[in-house]
């Protein structure tokens, strides 16, 4: 017999994925769950599927699942969402909450409506990004090399590797829009330099001094926003001399400030986090 399971379905400048609290509804197999209820006509449709759950200690935890069932190490956006589910639902009355990932543990300090007391933006501590490589480049053949890239003709693209717990190639062009990214996406998310898969933004400096970011998550495809990619994306544009230390990134689904703190090499990422909706699905037992 067919057991339920309570979700939330939460986005993050329209990065959406569907909630649950693994401490009340255990997920089997949360890879073909993921696949099946991010399906936009047979589940609910969303980016993955995000499982919240606590370790012995009593500390929160993060679990990502991609569309495809693959597991992610780090979402930024998801972990805005998870301290929000957390406070809103009552799980933890604490407005600072160290939350567990495979990536590492992320400080989250939660930013909350006095008159609602429900959580409206989220501060979250990413840790001090990784530069394996300072300059990359990858064809659309899907060939790539080590080195700074020689050809301008679009052929070759030339990007910043950083990790933020996730790995992101991020490369500037003049025109964001203008990319063709379901062509050019995959390939370089599948590219051999990148073993384990890469997510791939696209950025251009606007005249504001904010910078325009399009994005194709490994896993996903395109998604209306990045956390992790976001946080990239600022330390790349800081790194060649595009952007400072302070950042403001524009992507489809809305905006989210990044600061690189010197002090400590950190990255803080600040956004909004909100709630679309909740709901009970049928999961069967494997």
């Amino acid at each position: 017999m067919a057991k339920y399971v309570d979700f939330v379905k939460m986005h993050g400048c329209g990065n959406c994925y569907l909630y649950v609290d693994t401490t009340r509804f255990p997920i089997p197999d949360p890879a073909s769950a993921s696949m099946a209820w991010s399906d936009v006509h047979t589940g609910v449709g969303s980016d993955g599927l995000i499982l919240v759950g606590r370790r012995p200690d009593g500390a929160f935890t993060m679990r990502i699942f991609n569309a495809d069932g693959s597991e992610a190490r780090m979402c930024g956006n998801g972990a805005r969402c998870v301290g929000k589910f957390i406070y809103d639902h009552r799980l933890s009355p604490d407005r600072h909450i160290d939350l567990h990932t495979l990536s590492g543990v992320k400080h989250l300090e939660l930013h909350v409506d006095d008159r609602t007391d429900r959580v409206e933006r989220v501060t979250v501590d990413m840790g001090a990004p990784a530069l394996s490589a300072p300059t990359q480049c990858a064809t659309p053949d899907g060939s790539l090399r080590s080195g700074l890239a020689t050809a301008t003709d679009g052929s070759i693209y030339e990007g910043t590797f950083v990790s933020m717990g996730n790995p992101h190639f991020v490369v500037f062009t003049d025109d964001a829009e203008a990319v063709d990214l379901p062509l050019v996406g995959p390939t370089l998310e599948n590219a051999p330099l990148f073993p384990e898969r890469c997510n791939i933004e696209f950025v251009s400096p606007l005249p504001d001094g904010s910078l325009r970011m399009r994005v194709w998550e490994r896993g996903s495809g395109i998604t209306q926003a990045c956390g992790t990619g976001a946080c990239a994306t600022a330390v790349a544009a800081a790194l060649t001399g595009r952007g400072s230390r302070e950042s403001r990134i524009v992507m489809d689904g809305g905006e989210l400030r990044v600061t690189w703190r010197a002090a400590d090499d950190h990255v803080l990422m600040n956004g909004p986090a909100c709630t679309i909706c909740e709901g009970r699905l049928p999961l069967q037992e494997p």
